[in-house]
């Protein structure tokens, strides 16, 4: 089998129902997805399995989801029935309410770093608001998954909470925005 097809070559791509060009709204909202995907893949390799294997677990279930996330995306034309559901999102508020009781109390606004880990996942996390923007995009613009704009909003909480425990596990302290006062009691 040969990986090039060379179909894409006139600017178009196909998709569940049909071809649209690449830089149409579906494909930028999928596209995105794929790149936090490939994020998530990123920090994974940064943790010390023995360490992490819980977030590992979580994360690569997640990266399955975002699969199942594009494909509901890249469907076109007649309705089909979806993979990613509102269960998927309570599910993510499960997770991030029991990661959340690792991390140490917040009182200030959180900058990206710390740790190597921590900071690969807040690049997860900005490229994850990405994509819930270009979803929303989407969903306003055409018919699409809304139950995928919840869980990206969902997911982007996640993997906050999750680079600060991955600063906690590395015994790292967040980094703390300064210049304002306390904003969390």
């Amino acid at each position: 089998m040969r990986i090039y097809t060379r179909t894409g070559d006139g600017g178009e791509t196909g998709v569940i129902g049909g071809r649209i060009l690449k830089d149409d709204i579906r494909v930028e909202a999928y596209g995105t997805i794929d790149e936090v995907n490939a994020f998530i893949g990123e920090a994974i390799a940064r943790m010390n399995p023995q360490k992490y294997e819980d977030i590992i677990r979580d994360l690569t279930e997640i990266q399955h989801e975002l699969f199942d996330a594009g494909a509901d995306l890249a469907q076109t034309g007649k309705k089909r029935t979806y993979r990613v559901t509102e269960e998927m999102v309570k599910r993510l508020e499960e997770w991030i309410d029991r990661y959340d009781a690792e991390t140490p109390e917040i009182r200030h606004f959180v900058l990206p770093g710390g740790s190597p880990v921590a900071a690969a996942l807040h690049v997860a996390r900005v490229l994850t608001r990405r994509a819930e923007r270009r979803v929303v995009t989407l969903c306003r613009q055409q018919e699409a998954n809304e139950s995928v704009r919840r869980y990206l909003n969902r997911l982007s909480d996640f993997f906050f909470v999750i680079a600060r425990v991955a600063n906690a596990r590395e015994g790292v302290p967040d980094v703390e925005y300064k210049r304002g006062g306390q904003v969390f009691r």
